[in-house]
């Protein structure tokens, strides 16, 4: 497959291309990657979503050594006992059948809500230890990377910043320690550009290219 001149150069910066190699896929297979998580990796709010959502860039920036799904679902929460669990969505289900050979998950959004937060925060981190388990269960024995929330810009619909990022990103980067786990950073990512969350909390395209781009590179060990 031939790569336009830039896309090229972003590979291979990334050292996407030397990644592929070092996963256990045959040379015929490509390298399945679930993107777990939210409306923002649903791709909610985003123009012309079929195209723009963030797993679907995140594919084009990858290549074909590598395939990409997209199993987002709205409203979802890491938290078992959340308003609307993961653990209970076709998403969720999607995910554990297609064997993926790398999960990113990207949850914890919704849980900051107060009908979640302030009634399950406890169990937060034992939840994100177990949808990890889960996955790594699998028989495809999947690497997987956990991200680091986005920002809130403003509070709609209970989601709220000082949950956000002084209570859910410090759990899950304490889970991600503790089971080494890569990180993706998608709050540094995204800090400092409101005008890519028109809602002020779900990214526009531009946004999603970001996380996009931003996981490419965590997917290549950069």
């Amino acid at each position: 497959m031939h790569f336009p001149v830039s896309v090229r150069s972003f590979l291979t910066t990334l050292g996407v291309f030397s990644l592929a190699a070092s996963l256990p896929a045959a040379e015929s297979k490509p390298v399945r990657v679930a993107c777990v998580g939210d409306s923002i990796t649903f791709g909610a709010g985003v123009e012309q979503r079929e195209v723009n959502n963030y797993p679907k860039v995140l594919g084009g920036l990858l290549g074909a050594k590598y395939e990409t799904r997209n199993f987002g679902r709205s409203g979802a929460t890491l938290l078992k006992q959340g308003d609307l669990p993961y653990w209970k969505t076709k998403e969720f289900e999607g995910a554990t059948a297609y064997q993926p050979d790398i999960v990113v998950i990207k949850l914890g959004t919704n849980d900051s809500k107060p009908q979640n937060w302030q009634k399950h925060k406890g169990e937060f981190g034992a939840d994100a230890r177990a949808l990890v388990a889960h996955f790594q269960a699998l028989p495809s024995k999947p690497k997987v990377f956990v991200c680091l929330p986005v920002p809130v810009y403003q509070e709609r619909w209970g989601i709220n910043e000082p949950v956000v990022k002084g209570e859910v990103i410090p759990i899950l980067q304490q889970v991600a320690k503790e089971l080494a786990l890569p990180t993706v950073d998608l709050y540094v990512a995204l800090s400092g550009k409101p005008e890519m969350f028109p809602d002020k909390i779900h990214p526009n395209a531009a946004g999603a290219k970001v996380i996009a781009e931003t996981v490419a590179k965590a997917l290549a060990g950069k």
